[in-house]
């Protein structure tokens, strides 16, 4: 079976296509923004992906997240509620983690059918 990787760089892939299954790796917001600006412009993120690899949100099959604070955990609910296929909804776990750096607030892992 073909693997396909998008937006590969030296130590990750974007997305990966392998048979009709999409792996998105974790999206982060821009930094400086509070966490529902960050949420928005990563669920952005992961349109764009889903599109480009024949995917869309109301395939997705499961979502990780992971909050630097667990107090913004509503405020990233209102933010994903408003965007998520409320039909097709994906099995979801939040979490509280450390991220890559103290700018981020949210990440975002994404797991797809293709369409």
């Amino acid at each position: 079976m073909t693997i396909t990787r998008l937006h590969t760089g030296p130590r990750m892939s974007q997305a990966v296509i392998h048979g009709d299954t999409v792996y998105l790796a974790g999206q982060v917001g821009e930094p400086g923004g509070d966490v529902a600006q960050q949420t928005r412009d990563v669920l952005a993120q992961i349109d764009s992906l889903l599109a480009e690899a024949g995917s869309a949100k109301s395939a997705i099959l499961s979502a990780q997240i992971w909050l630097a604070d667990m107090t913004d955990f509503a405020a990233m609910n209102a933010v994903w509620d408003g965007w998520v296929d409320s039909a097709n909804a994906p099995t979801r776990a939040t979490g509280e983690a450390k991220l890559a750096g103290p700018e981020y607030l949210v990440e975002i892992i994404i797991v797809a059918a293709r369409v």
